[in-house]
């Protein structure tokens, strides 16, 4: 771990002149006018900064291609000192070669040239070491001096960038439209003209301007004054939330899989002890569907995440006996090490590659190696066909019900050159099922006590069997006394947490077990005032601003969950009659209710039903997420009791008719039994 930190730390200045430079623009660069800032947006300003010019120029190498990027900006306010007073150039010193161009300051229309005066401070700043992820990537920052309120900024820099993988490949992407008022966007790219390049615009219609000059072809984008666009919440990845252009030299993904696919082809020898592992699946399953399971335990649960991304560790793996020798790997070295362990055990497999965070949206994207963030392994079963991902750990199930992942698109290393659509996961029965049981005191001095039984299925299981390995027992246990007390003042746990886990069914079972003083019910009105709540449905849905909303809202993962109470001992009978089912096209709760003269019980079922709202549908979605909020939570009072079932008195027969009645008897006696007699000798 120090040596980590040591890594994260600043890198020693006598380095500083070898990482960065300082020098003059290239020929081939052309110098643009600044344009003014349009004083009609000056309402839209954030942060005290005035963006005048975002110019990117980008030219082809033999070892790549040069890219200059002049930025030009005023600071119109204090706040705006904060972030204009410096400067930080971002590269990976593997492939990039980084110069500063010019650093000038314009004050009441004198320039002032700052570059002599600069001094680079070269820190590597790991931003996703907490999750094992370790980029090498360095930033070079630069104090600019004497900057004051009213000044304009003006630096450009340019990189020379060498690809260590897919050298004959280049992908550009950049946005037709801020966030913010910007004076003008431009982009202009020299290629050799014997090498058109594809473009494909997103959410914009804007087409470039396009030259010729000797063998090269030149292309011009130039955006004047851009509407500010509105940055939503909750956005899908598939929707094109602000314009953007995509700029590749290839059009077809497989370009890409022969860029890389030399890289992950199967190992076929590994360190004994693996292959041991490995040979005792064989044996011990029969079944290619549990050798796949067994396999995909192993390199999750045996090979922990590290992800050493630096240089070309970016997209190729580690060899898989190393991977195994160190005990770790990132996403690439663990999707081609089960892999390889499945062709072993006689299932076919494959790595595929894959975007966390986008990949619903891959297929409106021009091919690129940077489209892609993580590796996954599809597995081929007879017609059958499984997404595996090695990073996961603790996964429960077998063949027929592992979850299994959902990242939109990926792309088979060994495939048909295309992308491939993953599964959506479809709920036919709740993944998460709550019951709690609460008896009442059945005399003064007694308590009331609650059962709670939780239980998850499927992905649901094996988020919280994670849960379960990442926090101890007692730390759940308290976390979830304290929900109770919350709501329930005085209560106390009864035993400890018992916790169920049947990994290969893949269900998770918690029980959980309180009492509270019968004292406690009466000082603090609980009783009168008890309070049955459905604590998970519905309550984590997106609640967006619906004010001119032009997105859809992104509804996530489908959820199905369902919530049971049931109250016994009480001294009534009560119902849920007020209870209502909330049904929209994107989710549903369910009510229900039933009751004895001593017990009431509640039941909810919530699911979503669709993965987005449509932008016009927001206003009446947001009513059903209050409907549902307002339908989960309620409050009985438990201390009514029905009225007692009295008999009705009966009033003692007089004198006169008890003489009536005896009368009566006695000649039924002496009629009735003569009769009788003679009616048997007859």
């Amino acid at each position: 771990m120090l040596f980590l930190v040591a890594l994260a730390g600043l890198i020693s200045p006598a380095r500083a002149d070898e990482i960065v430079r300082k020098g003059p623009e290239a020929d081939w660069i052309k110098s643009v006018d600044v344009p003014s800032a349009d004083p009609a947006r000056g309402d839209q300003i954030k942060n005290g900064i005035s963006w005048l010019l975002a110019d990117e120029q980008i030219i082809h190498r033999d070892y790549g291609y040069d890219d200059y990027s002049r930025t030009v900006y005023r600071i119109v306010d204090r706040p705006g000192l904060e972030q204009g007073a410096s400067i930080d150039l971002q590269f990976d010193p593997s492939r990039h070669k980084v110069t500063l161009n010019h650093l000038r300051i314009v004050r009441d229309g004198q320039v002032l040239d700052r570059l002599d005066d600069v001094k680079f401070d070269i820190f590597r700043q790991e931003k996703d070491a907490e999750k094992g992820v370790f980029d090498g990537w360095l930033t070079a920052h630069v104090n600019i001096d004497d900057v004051r309120v009213g000044d304009v900024v003006d630096y450009g820099e340019t990189y020379e960038i060498t690809p260590l993988v897919g050298k004959g490949l280049f992908f550009y992407s950049f946005s037709t439209e801020w966030e913010e008022p910007v004076g003008l966007i431009r982009t202009s790219i020299i290629w050799p003209a014997s090498r058109p390049l594809a473009i494909k615009p997103r959410g914009t219609e804007i087409k470039p301007v396009i030259s010729t000059s000797g063998t090269g072809s030149i292309y011009l984008w130039e955006i004047a004054n851009p509407k500010p666009v509105k940055v939503e919440e909750n956005v899908p990845t598939d929707f094109p939330a602000w314009g953007s252009i995509d700029v590749s030299s290839t059009a077809s993904w497989q370009s890409i899989i022969d860029a890389i696919q030399p890289y992950y082809k199967p190992a076929t020898a590994f360190p004994p002890a693996f292959a041991a592992k490995l040979d005792e699946i064989a044996a011990r399953h029969p079944l290619p569907e549990d050798r796949m399971i067994q396999a995909m335990r192993l390199v999750q649960d045996e090979i922990r995440y590290v992800s050493l991304s630096i240089g070309s560790g970016s997209y190729i793996p580690r060899d898989p006996a190393t991977v195994i020798q160190s005990g770790f790997g990132d996403c690439k070295d663990k999707a081609l090490l089960l892999a390889s362990a499945l062709a072993r055990l006689g299932v076919s497999a494959q790595v595929a590659l894959a975007d966390l965070d986008h990949g619903r949206a891959l297929d409106q994207h021009l091919p690129a190696l940077r489209d892609f963030d993580h590796a996954i392994v599809k597995a081929t079963i007879g017609a059958k066909i499984y997404w595996l991902d090695a990073t996961d750990y603790l996964q429960g199930g077998d063949a027929s019900n592992f979850p299994q992942p959902d990242y939109g698109f990926a792309l088979p290393v060994f495939g048909s050159g295309a992308l491939e659509k993953m599964p959506s996961a479809e709920l036919e029965s709740p993944t998460v099922k709550v019951a709690e049981e609460f008896s009442f005191p059945d005399k003064p001095d007694g308590h009331l006590t609650l059962s709670v039984l939780s239980t998850h299925e499927g992905a649901d299981a094996d988020y919280m069997r994670g849960k379960l390995a990442s926090r101890s027992v007692s730390e759940l246990s308290d976390a979830y006394l304290k929900y109770y007390s919350k709501r329930y003042p005085g209560i106390e746990s009864a035993a400890k947490l018992e916790i169920f886990d049947n990994r290969d069914g893949n269900i998770i079972n918690v029980r959980e077990s309180y009492r509270l003083p019968a004292q406690a019910l009466t000082a603090n009105d609980l009783a009168k005032n008890f309070s049955i709540k459905a604590a998970d449905l519905g309550t984590d849905l997106p609640t967006p601003s619906m004010v001119n909303r032009a997105g859809p809202v992104s509804l996530g993962s489908p959820v199905y969950r369902r919530h049971t109470v049931t109250v016994s001992n009480l001294k009534a009978r009560f119902s849920g009659g007020e209870m209502k089912d909330v049904v929209t096209p994107y989710l549903s709760l369910k009510s229900s209710w039933s009751n004895t003269p001593t017990t009431f019980e509640v039941q909810w079922d919530f699911r979503t039903l669709a993965t987005q709202v449509p932008a016009k549908a927001v206003n009446d979605y947001l009513k059903s997420v209050k409907d549902v909020s307002d339908n989960i939570d309620w409050t009985f009072d438990f201390t009514y009791q029905d009225a007692p079932e009295n008999p009705v008195p009966v009033a003692a027969p007089d004198r006169s008719e008890q003489q009536v009645i005896g009368g009566l008897l006695l000649v039924s006696i002496f009629v009735g039994i003569p009769l009788f007699m003679a009616i048997r000798r007859w």
